[in-house]
């Protein structure tokens, strides 16, 4: 395959395109096999809250202390320039390496202690080199379907993020090899990445200059994109963290509180956050042959609706409330390959992975508010309107990506198409 620095063109024999359908594949393939460190505290919670007095506080650390540790090594790689700065697929190979022995180490000590706070920080602290940079991999291969390619990535979180949920309800696996069997994942992905050469779309990082994250904000088309994507955050983690609590809680009321109850809200939840890979891959499809701002203005319309919506079917026929609990879940999560993808066009090519950086350090630390605003909301005026607060984000994102489809550099995206 011949390449020439800074073109991108298309693939010259049957080898190179499955050359390229092979990268981004690995590519894809690790980035699922490291994020099942993200949730695999939270996969063996219900182990642990059997076999030991777990405090509650400790068990939310379980999954924040990851956050707060992504946010921080986010906002480091960010002013260092370390996405840009490093190669890639060593950035992503070291940091996964690191990741899997801090997620082994829990093994070695008492799963109870704020060791395992300390464990999970770490880990969410590596993270920053894997998520990111692994987008940024995969964007160097991207030839008019960067859309359908982060959708992919996207796709990968969104079935990690659905896992424990399928655990909880199958049960019986424990806990000690969940976080054995994670942690030999991430360290696969790690070796595996090596295999991936950088595609023709990868140019080399500027020099040094530590105000180059600022770009993120300080260019406008850039920071409508990144507005649009914190009021898509604003909604997304705080759905995922309490759909379970919320559909468990309305099966009680029509079902009672039996086991039964709590094995078909894990199966909707399942349901529920997994169809969201679906719609990365769909979304991205669209996306590329209808525009970015298209899709990330009817998905965050759709997402908004179902917010203010699922409290009005609680205690109310489970099949409705599921099937409209999956239907948000397709569109909470389908315009977040977009804001990525739009990032990504949007930049400078050698700033991609800073960029990228800036970004998901800026949603993920927008998530921790809202994640502890729920539970909050609900004791104030229950599950019937709790979640219509979330409808507030993807608003802000509605308004934002539509200044943006008004915007010269718009014409950036997905080859023109709005």
């Amino acid at each position: 395959m011949n390449r020439s620095e800074g073109a991108d063109p298309p693939p010259q024999s049957w080898s190179a395109f499955k050359g390229r359908r092979a990268a981004i594949a690995i590519i894809t393939l690790c980035q699922v096999a490291v994020l099942a460190l993200w949730f695999s505290a939270t996969a063996i919670l219900p182990a642990l809250e059997a076999q030991h007095a777990l405090d509650p506080t400790m068990a939310s650390l379980f999954t924040s202390a990851v956050q707060l540790g992504f946010v921080a090594g986010t906002l480091i790689s960010a002013v260092l320039g370390l996405a840009d700065r490093i190669d890639p697929r060593v950035f992503f190979m070291a940091a996964a390496a690191v990741a899997a022995a801090v997620n082994a180490a829990i093994l070695l000590v008492d799963p109870t202690s704020w060791a395992v706070v300390v464990l999970r920080f770490a880990t969410g602290l590596c993270m920053a080199g894997v998520y990111p940079v692994g987008m940024k991999l995969a964007s160097t291969w991207a030839k008019g379907d960067m859309g359908l390619v982060i959708g992919l990535l996207v796709g990968a979180l969104t079935l990690g993020s659905a896992a424990p949920h399928l655990f909880n309800a199958l049960g019986g696996v424990d806990w000690r090899i969940t976080i054995g069997l994670a942690s030999l994942s991430a360290l696969a992905g790690a070796v595996a990445i090596r295999a991936v050469p950088l595609g023709p779309n990868y140019a080399p990082a500027p020099p040094f200059w530590p105000g180059q994250a600022l770009k993120a904000w300080t260019t406008p088309a850039l920071r409508l994109a990144n507005i649009g994507y914190l009021g898509h955050m604003w909604e997304l983690y705080a759905m995922w963290a309490w759909i379970g609590v919320f559909l468990y809680a309305s099966f009680a009321v029509t079902l009672g509180a039996t086991p039964a109850a709590a094995y078909l809200a894990a199966l909707a939840t399942f349901a529920t956050i997994a169809a969201g890979a679906l719609g990365c891959v769909v979304g991205g499809l669209f996306a590329d042959r209808l525009g970015r701002t298209t899709l990330t203005i009817i998905a965050m319309t759709t997402s908004g609706v179902c917010a203010v919506l699922a409290g009005f079917l609680f205690g109310g026929n489970p099949i409705l409330l599921v099937l409209l609990c999956v239907i948000w879940g397709i569109a909470v999560i389908a315009d977040s390959p977009q804001f990525s993808a739009s990032v990504i066009e949007l930049s400078e090519r050698p700033l991609i992975g800073t960029m990228l950086t800036v970004q998901t350090c800026l949603g993920f630390l927008l998530t921790l508010a809202t994640i502890h605003l729920i539970p909050l909301v609900v004791a104030i005026v229950g599950w019937t309107y709790a979640f219509s607060i979330l409808a507030v984000g993807p608003m802000i994102g509605v308004i934002a990506m539509w200044r943006l489809r008004h915007h010269p550099d718009s014409a950036k995206l997905a080859g023109g198409r709005r």
